[in-house]
């Protein structure tokens, strides 16, 4: 007894009925993840696996802050700039 919404449904049906989908979705995948762990954590090598994923998770963290922070200046900027730093040093 399930009724479509057709274009002549209102807006706050479809926001209802758009939130009530992805509400079923997040329920669904979380019960997937849950079974996922359960499977896992019955494996004889659990430590070797979850020390894969701290590094794995670690390397991912550092390729997002890599990607959205500003980049270090180039090392031969940096050394240019100390060669005129010091020849301004010397010349004063």
């Amino acid at each position: 007894m399930t009724r479509e919404a057709g274009p002549e449904g209102g807006l706050d049906e479809r926001v209802v009925l758009l939130v009530a989908g992805a509400a079923d979705l997040a329920v669904s995948a979380v019960g997937s993840a849950l079974g996922t762990v359960r499977g896992l954590l019955r494996r004889s090598d659990a430590a070797e696996l979850a020390a894969e994923a701290e590094q794995e998770l670690t390397a991912r963290g550092r390729l997002v802050l890599g990607r959205y922070t500003a980049p270090p200046p180039a090392h031969l900027e940096l050394l240019a700039r100390q060669v005129v730093a010091r020849r301004a040093a010397d010349d004063a």
